[in-house]
């Protein structure tokens, strides 16, 4: 399953969840934290409990960022979003195991009590502080259904009182750490969102040095920042083509007896084959869903979508 891109839509703009199954991200993550106002909250609940269905049955998965639990609106937030064709959640400013651990009951006490099978929703925790940072290994081990830790960027910088910049390097240990903890429990890393709108190369950059850490995917603030996340976290055709070479060669290894051997003056053994598995797997992945993306693409290109502030970026 891909997630490369996890679009913000925020969750009190009624014309963006209308357009939202024109967005091609691989995840549309429906916002009720950064992007709504507080007194906007309970209106923008009732405007995401209508869109999830609608989006699921366009055939879209659906994740809904809820507000963290130190806000006292995660509960209401949950049951308005948890019902059938809701995917995941995505818990905001995560401190500790034990935040979530309620998070994970709350989240079974709604699905019960909406004749969703208990353990449907995934669970994506956003670190987002020094203090989530350093319980990050406990925090990734704290529920089965836990699928992903995220990094919010700004919101780390700014309890670190650091300032962020376009090369991001004062995010690197804390992308590092995220990357090491996600991979040790078995589930996937996400990187923060570039907030640079128009700064597209900037974008790549960002999102190329993430993978290179060992993240799966972006969270992205607007439609244009798709493609380019889709790019950065895809294997290029070149990648593509030597992974064949290499399973065939395993193949061929394996069929003789053999723990390894050389292809083009390099040694594959087990670990290089199963990466080259990986990367033919993603591609074939990608190749599953390139013609819904395109059709996403083609209806939604004109769309905007950012929470910071509750602002928007409509083209």
């Amino acid at each position: 399953m891909l997630y490369r891109s996890h679009l913000f839509v925020p969750g009190g703009r009624k014309e963006l969840l209308e357009k939202a199954s024109g967005f091609a991200a691989d995840v549309l993550c429906l916002d009720l934290e950064e992007s709504v106002l507080p007194e906007e909250k309970p209106h923008a609940r009732e405007l995401v409990k209508e869109a999830i269905p609608r989006l699921a049955e366009a055939g879209r998965r659906v994740h809904v960022r809820v507000n963290s639990m130190q806000s006292g609106e995660t509960k209401d937030d949950l049951a308005a979003a948890v019902q059938a064709g809701l995917s995941g959640a995505v818990l905001a400013k995560t401190e500790s195991a034990a935040a979530v651990r309620q998070v994970d009951v709350l989240l079974r006490e709604q699905e019960l009590a909406h004749d969703v099978r208990p353990g449907t929703v995934d669970l994506i925790v956003a670190i987002e502080s020094a203090g989530g940072l350093l319980r990050c290994e406990e925090i990734s081990h704290a529920s089965t259904r836990l699928t992903g830790l995220m990094l919010g960027g700004e919101d780390f910088a700014f309890d670190m009182g650091i300032r962020r910049t376009k090369d991001s390097h004062e995010l690197t240990h804390a992308r590092s750490v995220i990357a090491v903890c996600a991979r040790a429990a078995g589930m996937q890393a996400f990187d923060t969102p570039w907030a640079h709108i128009d700064d597209i190369d900037g974008l790549i950059a960002e999102a190329e040095q993430a993978r290179a850490l060992g993240f799966s995917g972006k969270y992205v603030i607007h439609p244009k920042h798709i493609e380019p996340v889709h790019e950065a976290f895809s294997p290029s055709e070149e990648e593509i083509i030597y992974a064949r070479k290499v399973l065939e060669a395993w193949e061929d290894a394996q069929a003789k007896g053999l723990g390894a051997v050389q292809l083009d003056g390099h040694m594959v053994d087990r670990p290089i084959a199963e990466r080259a598995k990986h990367i033919v797997d993603q591609a074939e992945a990608i190749a599953a869903t390139a013609v819904a993306a395109a059709t996403s693409n083609g209806a939604g290109a004109n769309g905007g979508a950012v929470v910071s502030g509750g602002a928007s970026a409509d083209q």
